[in-house]
């Protein structure tokens, strides 16, 4: 977990002006093949190996629920609209904010989860918030920080401590 170092550490700015429609109207169909952020991302995470899902599902790795029913997933972006506002987002262009939001390129920057466990992270970052499944932690650092690299966002020092913690027992 090297990379949390090259992290760039500076306060979260409470930035006035954050809405959610700041990044976007809602889920774009980037492809144009009539399925949105939310159906491609669904579609990627199904899964066929799920004990006691032979038609296959979902494993939502922050709580280790699985489902077969999507109504029951959120797709959660792994750093939150509100917590990239304030890492730097805010000074975006619209166009970058919705790529932000609908970021198919990067696996782990969309990920269906339990609509509970997407709820109750919120805008939350790592010193706040992490998955209730300890088994995640190591791929929800890795994640976490790759997404904060990837786009040039900030991270605080309680984060960075907190991730930091988290991947003490991570290869």
């Amino acid at each position: 977990m090297t990379r949390i170092a090259q992290l760039t550490v500076a306060a979260d700015v409470p930035v006035p002006g954050y809405s959610r429609r700041m990044f976007g109207s809602g889920w774009a169909d980037a492809n144009g093949n009539g399925c949105r952020t939310r159906c491609e991302v669904l579609a990627r995470d199904r899964r066929t190996d799920l004990a006691g899902l032979p038609n296959g599902g979902w494993l939502s790795a922050y709580d280790g629920y699985t489902t077969d029913n999507p109504a029951e997933l959120d797709i959660d972006h792994v750093v939150p609209l509100e917590e990239a506002w304030r890492s730097g987002a805010a000074t975006w262009t619209p166009a970058h904010r919705v790529a932000y939001a609908n970021n198919l390129d990067d696996p782990t920057a969309l990920v269906a989860v339990t609509a509970a466990s997407n709820r109750a992270k919120g805008s939350r970052d790592p010193a706040i918030w992490q998955p209730s499944n300890r088994a995640d932690w190591c791929a929800y650092v890795a994640a976490w920080v790759n997404v904060k690299l990837t786009w040039s966002l900030t991270a605080d020092p309680a984060e960075v401590r907190a991730l930091t913690n988290m991947a003490s027992g991570c290869p």
